[in-house]
C-alpha cells in the first residue's frame, strides 16, 4: 500500500479515485448481500418486527464505530484533518435535512446508498428514483435550491469544539459503544435465528467505512496535491459524478468519483453470483408519484443535513460528529412517524413496507 501511495506513476487524484473504486466495491458488495438498509431498518425498529434489517443495521453502525475510533486511537487518522470536526457544523441543518430525508426514504422506499445498489441489481424504480435525487442534490448544493439550503442552515451554527464529541466525552467512549453496539447486534441476529452472513456482511459494510477513512488519510499523508480526507457518502458524489459525466469529456478524478462507480460494481457482482438480478420497473401497483416525492426530499434533506444516512448517519457518526449523531436521530424519528401517517392511506395508495414483503426491494 505505502509503495502505490507514493508512486509518481499516477497522479494523487487518480489514487484517490481508484481508492474510492475499490472501497465502493467492497461496500456494494456487502450491502448487496447483507440488505443493509436503514428504511428497512426503522421499519424493523418501530413496528417492533423481528426481522434481519435492524441489527443487520446495528452491525453496521458498530463496527464502524469501533474500527474508525481506533483508527483514531492508533493515529491512523487526524481529527484535526476531518470536515466534519474541524469546521463548524449546522445543527439546523443536521435537523430539518435528517428530517427531510427520513421522510423521503419512506416515500422511496430506500435511502440514497440503497437506490445505488439497488440499480446494478435490476431495479429501474431505484435507477430514476436515484437520478432525480441526483439532480435535485445538485440543485441543492450550487444551484436554484442552494439559497434556501443556507439559509437554513444559517439558523443553528455550533462550532468545531461543541461538534466534536470525542473532545467533550471520557477517553475510550467511541470503541466501548461501538464494541456494545455490535455485541447487541450479535445477540439481536441470534435471539432471531437470522443468518450468521447477514451480520458478517453488515459488518463489511461498516468497515468499508473505515477502509475509506483510512485510505484517503494516509494518502493526504503523502500526497503532493491537497486530497480531502473523507469515507462514503452518496449525496455529493452522485451529484459530482452526473454532472462531470454531462458537462465534461474528462472526469475529475477524485475519491468520489471512484466511490460511485465502485458501489454500483460491488453490487452488480453481488447480485449476478447469488441469483438475484432481476429488471424491475414501476407498475399501477407501486406507483410513481412516492417515489419522485421521496427522491426530492432526499436530494434536499441530504445536501441540507450534510450527508444522507450513510455519509452523515454513518460516516459522520463514526468520527463522532454532533450533528451527523443528530442528523441520524431526525432520520430514525421521521422514518417512524411517516411509516405510521402512510398507513392511514387508502390500502390502494400505501405501499408502506409494514404492510408489505418488500423490505428487502423497493
Amino acid at each position: 500500500m505505502e509503495a502505490f501511495l507514493t508512486s509518481d506513476l499516477i497522479s494523487d487524484t487518480a489514487k484517490a479515485a481508484i481508492g474510492g473504486l475499490a472501497v465502493g466495491s467492497m461496500f456494494g458488495f456487502a450491502a448487496q448481500r447483507s440488505d443493509f438498509c436503514l428504511r428497512a431498518a426503522t421499519i424493523e425498529f418501530w413496528n417492533f418486527r423481528n426481522g434481519p434489517r435492524f441489527p443487520v443495521w446495528l452491525a453496521v453502525f458498530g463496527s464502524a464505530l469501533l474500527a474508525v475510533q481506533l483508527l483514531v486511537r492508533n493515529d491512523m487518522l487526524d481529527e484535526a484533518s476531518v470536515r466534519q470536526l474541524s469546521n463548524a457544523g449546522s445543527m439546523s441543518g443536521a435537523v430539518v435535512g435528517g428530517m427531510l430525508f427520513g421522510t423521503g426514504m419512506i416515500l422511496a422506499r430506500g435511502c440514497a446508498s440503497r437506490l445505488l445498489v439497488l440499480s446494478a441489481t435490476g431495479n429501474m424504480r431505484a435507477l430514476v428514483t436515484g437520478l432525480l435525487l441526483t439532480v435535485v442534490a445538485q440543485a441543492s448544493l450550487t444551484g436554484a435550491l442552494s439559497p434556501l439550503r443556507e439559509e437554513i442552515s444559517r439558523w443553528w451554527i455550533v462550532d468545531p469544539a461543541t461538534r466534536n464529541l470525542s473532545a467533550q466525552l471520557p477517553t475510550f467512549s467511541g470503541e466501548l459503544t461501538g464494541l456494545a453496539i455490535v455485541v447487541l447486534a450479535i445477540v439481536i441476529a441470534f435471539s432471531r435465528k437470522m443468518p450468521t452472513s447477514k451480520l458478517v456482511f453488515g459488518a463489511i459494510v461498516g468497515l468499508s467505512v473505515a477502509a475509506g477513512w483510512a485510505f484517503t488519510s494516509a494518502l493526504s499523508a503523502v500526497a503532493f496535491d491537497p486530497v480531502p480526507v473523507e469515507s462514503i457518502t452518496f449525496t455529493g458524489p452522485s451529484a459530482d459524478t452526473l454532472m462531470a459525466l454531462i458537462n465534461t469529456p474528462d472526469l475529475p478524478l477524485s475519491f468520489g468519483i471512484g466511490l460511485v462507480p465502485g458501489v454500483f460494481a460491488g453490487s452488480a457482482l453481488a447480485a449476478a453470483t447469488s441469483g438475484t438480478f432481476r429488471i424491475q420497473s414501476f407498475s399501477p401497483e407501486t406507483g410513481m408519484a412516492r417515489y419522485l416525492a421521496g427522491a426530492i426530499l432526499m436530494g434536499f434533506g441530504g445536501m441540507l443535513a450534510g450527508g444522507c444516512a450513510v455519509g452523515a448517519g454513518i460516516t459522520g457518526g463514526s468520527v463522532l460528529s454532533l450533528t451527523a449523531w443528530v442528523a441520524l436521530l431526525a432520520m430514525w424519528l421521521s422514518a417512524g412517524v411517516t411509516d405510521r401517517l402512510m398507513r392511514y392511506l387508502p390500502s390502494s395508495d400505501r405501499l408502506s413496507a409494514s404492510a408489505q414483503t418488500e423490505t428487502a426491494t423497493i
